[in-house]
């Protein structure tokens, strides 16, 4: 089985699986202590990627709100640089990532539909995945939240709205499709280093557009306002398919930056958990 190995384990999150564990059922426990008994359906969430000691709490308020359904269709940013597909969309399309926690297997059957509906925007590309940590440091969220969960895993390599539309309108046809639950996660930040009161600003302008569901919004204000939000294509195209399926808005579950751990309020990195139900 063509297996991904952790690229991040020892340093976004634990390696210790036991202490892993312990790390993502606290910050679950916690969020749901703050939130009550809640067990919502949702079409996509956006959810941060850093490491969990900053974005973690963030991540679980998200987690702790929804219903993880058995398929799970992650996009996210290509921070490396290294892509394969002519198309900028990389899939890992069999097998399987691996946790401290286990195996996360890839839906295969879902993959093969989805490059069936893509006509060519979906390639398959594993060198994209490799050292990407935007994908990885979701999966034991997943894991705790459901241990049957099964996965698309996605890199996207640009930020154009046609194309964003265009895959959204693909991803809502394979959920149809599906014969089963489907969520759409974006794993996304917010602006980066900055000082907190412009990255503040920065990221209400684009929550606001994420708010409204407007991808090709959202995409305009970080081009004009300079917005270094990591996953605005990911989090653009999760916005189209939403539309598509019928969402008609978007809910901020919670809000902080990095400043607020590490006390350096100078270059602080924003993050926002967000549900779209």
């Amino acid at each position: 089985m063509n297996v991904r190995p952790p690229a991040v384990s020892g340093r976004f999150y634990p390696s210790d699986p036991a202490e892993l564990r312990a790390t993502v059922a606290t910050l679950l426990a916690d969020a749901r202590r703050a939130v009550g008994p809640t067990d919502r359906q949702a079409i996509g969430v956006i959810v941060p990627h850093a490491g969990y000691v900053y974005s973690g709490p963030t991540a679980a308020a998200v987690f702790a709100r929804v219903t993880i359904p058995g398929l799970v269709i992650i996009l996210a940013p290509n921070h490396t640089g290294i892509s394969e597909a002519k198309s900028g969309v990389s899939l890992w399309e069999v097998g399987a990532f691996h946790t401290p926690l286990g195996d996360v297997p890839v839906d295969a059957d879902a993959a093969r539909a989805l490059r069936e509906l893509s006509n060519g925007l979906v390639d398959v590309d594993h060198d994209a995945h490799r050292a990407e940590h935007a994908v990885e440091v979701e999966l034991p969220f997943l894991q705790m939240s459901r241990s049957d969960v099964r996965i698309v895993p996605l890199v996207i390599s640009w930020d154009a709205w046609e194309p964003a539309r265009l895959l959204g309108e693909i991803l809502a046809r394979l959920a149809r499709a599906a014969g089963e639950a489907v969520l759409l996660l974006a794993s996304s930040d917010l602006n980066h280093y900055e000082p907190a009161a412009v990255s503040e600003r920065k990221d209400e302008v684009a929550l606001a557009a994420i708010r409204a569901l407007d991808g090709a919004e959202l995409l305009a204000r970080c081009k004009r306002e300079r917005i270094s939000m990591c996953g605005r294509g990911p989090a653009a195209i999760v916005i189209a398919a939403a539309r598509a399926l019928g969402a008609k808005h978007a809910e901020v579950v919670d809000y902080r930056h990095s400043g607020w751990v590490s006390g350096d309020n100078a270059r602080v990195v924003g993050y926002a958990g967000v549900l779209i139900p």
